[in-house]
């Protein structure tokens, strides 16, 4: 499997080949970003891990660019617990509206039962700090 994976994506185990990924890497280009980013991220997920979501909102923070930061910490790659999906379909859906203009449907009840955590940003979608409040109440 790891050869598949270095033959596809690049060989971490040469110099020639971190110098590849160091070059397509996501980080490299941290200052091109122009826009904020949402990120959603499994904390169990076996193919991105979360210290990779981690590196690139600490990248983003460091350079002041916005950035929201959503951490499901039963959850792999995909989110397979309806209620997850849901609070993650509420979260994407305020986060578009603001950024693309138009409307959306309140959050609600649509975090009830989900394992959603926010460390980072809450506060640049609006709705998203006070459902995360009431969930917690």
């Amino acid at each position: 499997m790891l050869e598949l994976f270095t033959s596809r994506v690049g060989d971490f185990r040469t110099a020639e080949g971190r110098a590849f990924l160091t070059k397509h890497s996501p980080l490299t280009y941290v200052d091109n970003i122009r826009s904020p980013l949402l990120i959603a991220q499994g904390a169990n997920d076996p193919r991105v891990k979360q210290a990779e979501s981690d590196q690139i909102v600490s990248a983003m923070q460091a350079k002041n660019i916005p950035v929201t930061y959503v951490l499901y910490p039963d959850e792999g790659h995909g989110f397979a617990r309806p209620e997850n999906n849901l609070s993650f379909a509420a979260v994407a859906e305020a986060f578009l509206a603001s950024r693309l203009g138009g409307r959306c449907e309140a959050i609600g009840h649509d975090f009830q039962g989900a394992s959603i955590q926010v460390p980072e940003g809450a506060h640049l979608i609006p709705g998203l700090v006070e459902a995360l409040k009431a969930t917690l109440n």
